[in-house]
C-alpha cells in the first residue's frame, strides 16, 4: 500500500487553486511563470499543527509539484523531526513561482496582489487547523508573515513564531568557499538551535514525543529526514523523496537553461 496526498478537493483549497494568479501578477522577467505555480506540501485535512513558510519552488519542486522537496526540504524535515512533527504540518511558499534572477523576489516582496493571494492561503490554513507554531525560512518568508500580521484577520490567531535562517543559505552565501560555507553552516545551526529550544515547549501536540536533541556544527546524515510519501501526488517514485539531487536546470544559453530541467534517476535506483 502506498500513501499519497489526495490533492486539493477540499474547500477552500480547491477554490484557491482554481483562482491562482498568473503572469500578470508574477511577471515573466522575474519569475519562471512558464512552469506554473506550486502550491504547498503537507496536510490539508485539518490535522496540521505547524505552518511553514518557505521562499519559492526550485527545479525539483517544479517536477514533483510539491514545495520544499530538495536539499532545503530534507534539511528542514530533520528540523521538524526534532520537534516531534513527522506529518502534522502544512508548507506554503512566499512566492508561487520560481524566482528568476538574484533580486526577483526582493523586487516583488511588497506587491499587493502577491500578498493578497498568499494571505488567503495563510488564513485558510490557520482557520482550518489547530496551528501551534509558524516557522519562516529566510528573510522573504519572514516578510510574508509580517505582511499577514498587518491584516485584521491575523488578530484571531496567536501561534508561536520563529524566523530561522533558510536551509540552503550556507551554500548560497559562501560562493563555493568551503571555509566560509562551514562557518555559515555552524551559524545557521546555532540559529536553528535557538528556535528549536523556543518552539519545543510551544508544540503541545507533537506526532511523536521526543527529547530535544540540538544540532552540532554541521548537519549529520541521520539528520536528513526523508520526506513522507504522503506528501506527494500518487505514483511519485521513491527516489524523488530521497536526499540525492535528481533535477537540474541545463542548457547552453540562458534561454535554453530557463526552458530545460534535466531529471536523472540517482545511481542507487538504476537497474
Amino acid at each position: 500500500m502506498h500513501d499519497f496526498d489526495p490533492g486539493y478537493s477540499n474547500q477552500p483549497y480547491r477554490q484557491l487553486c482554481a483562482n491562482y494568479p498568473d503572469e500578470t501578477v508574477y511577471p515573466y522577467a522575474d519569475f519562471r511563470s512558464e512552469w506554473g505555480p506550486v502550491f504547498h506540501r503537507g496536510r490539508l485535512d485539518g490535522t496540521s499543527r505547524v505552518l511553514v513558510i518557505g521562499q519559492d519552488p526550485a527545479q525539483s519542486e517544479t517536477i514533483a509539484r510539491r514545495i520544499l522537496v530538495g536539499a532545503a526540504g530534507h534539511r528542514f524535515q530533520g528540523f521538524l523531526f526534532k520537534l516531534g512533527i513527522d506529518r502534522s504540518y502544512t508548507m506554503i511558499n512566499t512566492f508561487l513561482y520560481s524566482v528568476y534572477g538574484q533580486y526577483g523576489g526582493t523586487k516583488h516582496q511588497n506587491d499587493a496582489a502577491i500578498i493578497s493571494y498568499r494571505n488567503q492561503w495563510i488564513k485558510a490554513i490557520l482557520s482550518n487547523n489547530s496551528i501551534e507554531a509558524v516557522i519562516a525560512l529566510g528573510t522573504l518568508a519572514d516578510g510574508a508573515w509580517t505582511a499577514w500580521q498587518k491584516t485584521p484577520d491575523s488578530k484571531l490567531f496567536t501561534p508561536a513564531y520563529a524566523h530561522i535562517t533558510h536551509p540552503t543559505q550556507p551554500e548560497s552565501a559562501s560562493r563555493n568557499d568551503p571555509t566560509k560555507k562551514a562557518q555559515l553552516m555552524a551559524l545557521m545551526l546555532q540559529n536553528w538551535n535557538t528556535a528549536l529550544t523556543a518552539l519545543h515547549s510551544q508544540i503541545k501536540h507533537p506526532d511523536t514525543s521526543r527529547a530535544l536533541v540540538l544540532y552540532g556544527k554541521t548537519i549529520l546524515r541521520a539528520e536528513l529526514v526523508e520526506i513522507p510519501e504522503a506528501d506527494f501526488p500518487p505514483g511519485i517514485p521513491a527516489w524523488m523523496r530521497g536526499s540525492k539531487a535528481w533535477a537540474d536546470r541545463t542548457g547552453a544559453s540562458t534561454v535554453l537553461k530557463r526552458a530545460t530541467i534535466t531529471v536523472t534517476v540517482p545511481a542507487p535506483f538504476r537497474k
